[in-house]
């Protein structure tokens, strides 16, 4: 996947089959209806391979997403590659909110979450 050198800003579409109850981290036990979801995430540095960390089913996990992307029948159907800001982006982003907090702990821009449900 080539990055262009102004790109820090990345989107997961991720495809649950069925819907799922997991722990993630301190956010506690949450569910998620099956369907399709896009999560919202930067990197400064190094992005392809935050990318490629996430695509991989065995790492620690660290990140929200890490939790939601190693649970069983979820997969990553598509990346998405930007120039905008992580925040500009996900507010951007049309979807439903089902898990507050997700991916946004450090958020200062009042995004309630950076995962948005699209519907089944």
């Amino acid at each position: 996947m080539p990055i262009q050198s102004n790109e820090t800003t990345y989107q997961l579409q991720i495809l649950l089959a069925e819907p799922l109850r997991i722990v993630v981290g301190r956010l506690g036990e949450c569910a998620f209806p099956a369907g399709r979801y896009v999560y919202t995430g930067s990197a400064r540095r190094n992005l392809a391979a935050r990318i490629a960390r996430h695509l991989r089913r065995e790492k620690t996990l660290r990140w929200h997403v890490d939790y939601l992307l190693g649970a069983p029948g979820v997969t990553v159907t598509g990346v998405a590659l930007s120039a905008a800001g992580e925040c500009a982006l996900n507010q951007a982003t049309r979807g439903r909110i089902v898990v507050p907090g997700f991916g946004a702990s450090d958020c200062r821009s009042g995004c309630r979450s950076h995962l948005k449900y699209l519907g089944p």
